[in-house]
């Protein structure tokens, strides 16, 4: 009998050790095999980043296919993590992790000496000049930036989207950034695009931005999706979407997205409607421009698929293209009894339980509101 259980475990021995050889053969296939990128790509490691967040954004932005090889296999070909260098690099299309392993963590990697980022204001695109050597700080004249560009090839170019931003918003910031090109063929649906920084070339096409942030939030919906809470009034992606877009153009910032999705989470199971503002500011404007001012009575009472106050649970479509952590606040909300929240005049909201504490903190932010008002009107005069 003793002689049969040691056989069994030196079977399961050699069977375990032969697995164990085979997978640290197939990460050393993958590590050393051609990578994802079927063109170049331009990366950035940022000031202060980890070889580990290095490691995961390469593997959002498409450039490896496993964070987990690309860490393991760089430090058994003695890559030392601690030599990642901050700057901007080309990585070449068919790179290998062992290439780009070797590239992020060299002087000689980076491809650009200044960075040009673009990011939407108002009805215009701001340029923004960075000398990634840190000489000077932040350029925003036209003018000198123009005398930079002319004088210089090494300059890595992006474009910034705030959370929140609408797919007409988007499309237009990229329709007035000269350095790329080609047209738009048409508004990507609202809420398909991941608001972020995008780094480009000069000369690409406005279409390929749109492409990469269609397939950045295509996997942060997957993702978050598949790692919801267990009973939450959503049964699809889609409606996940909607419910996070209202969210994001709700919530006072980052710290409050899961009590606003607890808010919203608890009005729809007990089947109350949402009564979200920028559901019916969106109904209006259908995010192609800023309301600009409060909403009327009769606004508020105009029955429209985007009206939430008029109409039960979800309006019919996103209302904007929620980030991240927007949308995996949907999924992950805080467990509250809250029903109502308002603005506290702090950039945050006084959260309550039942209509007569929501009533009262809605007075006192009348009150705040009034005296700003009056606060405005005296130093005008």
């Amino acid at each position: 009998m003793g002689r049969h259980f040691a056989a069994n475990g030196i079977t399961f021995l050699i069977v375990g050790l032969v697995v164990i050889y085979g997978l640290v053969n197939l990460g050393i296939s993958r590590f050393q095999e051609p990578g994802p990128l079927t063109e170049a790509a331009i990366f950035e490691v940022k000031s202060g980043e980890t070889f580990t967040g290095a490691s995961e954004n390469l593997k959002e932005a498409g450039i490896i296919s496993s964070a987990f090889i690309f860490r393991t296999g760089s430090r058994y070909s003695g890559i030392n993590g601690s030599d990642l260098k901050a700057g901007v690099f080309s990585i070449p299309a068919g790179a290998t992790m062992l290439d780009v392993a070797k590239q992020i963590t060299s002087n000689a990697g980076a491809a650009s000496r200044y960075q040009l980022t673009y990011v939407p204001r108002g009805d215009g695109v701001e340029a923004r000049l960075r000398d990634l050597l840190g000489e000077g700080g932040t350029i925003t004249d036209t003018d000198e930036i123009a005398r930079i560009l002319d004088e210089t090839t090494g300059v890595a170019y992006r474009v910034t989207f705030a959370e929140g931003s609408t797919s007409w918003e988007i499309t237009q910031a990229l329709e007035r950034i000269e350095t790329l090109q080609g047209e738009i063929a048409e508004v990507p649906p609202e809420g398909s695009l991941a608001p972020n920084t995008y780094a480009f070339r000069a000369g690409s096409t406005r279409q390929s931005i749109l492409d990469q942030m269609t397939s950045a939030q295509d996997a942060i919906i997957e993702n978050a999706w598949a790692n919801r809470a267990p009973d939450l009034p959503i049964n699809s992606p889609e409606e996940m979407l909607i419910l996070a877009s209202v969210i994001e153009r709700e919530a006072g910032g980052a710290e409050e997205w899961r009590r606003v999705a607890s808010v919203f989470v608890n009005r729809l199971n007990r089947g109350m409607r949402l009564e979200a503002d920028a559901t019916v500011r969106y109904g209006i404007t259908l995010g192609r421009e800023k309301l600009g001012r409060g909403l009327r009575r009769s606004e508020l009472d105009r029955v429209t698929p985007y009206n939430t106050y008029r109409v039960d649970g979800l309006p019919p479509t996103p209302i904007a293209n929620p980030g991240r952590a927007a949308i995996e606040a949907t999924v992950t909300p805080e467990t509250t009894d809250f029903l109502f929240f308002v603005a506290d005049g702090t950039g945050g909201h006084a959260f309550a339980q039942t209509l007569a504490e929501h009533e009262e903190n809605v007075r006192v932010w009348r009150q705040i509101e009034a005296e700003r008002a009056a606060s405005e009107g005296s130093s005008s005069n």
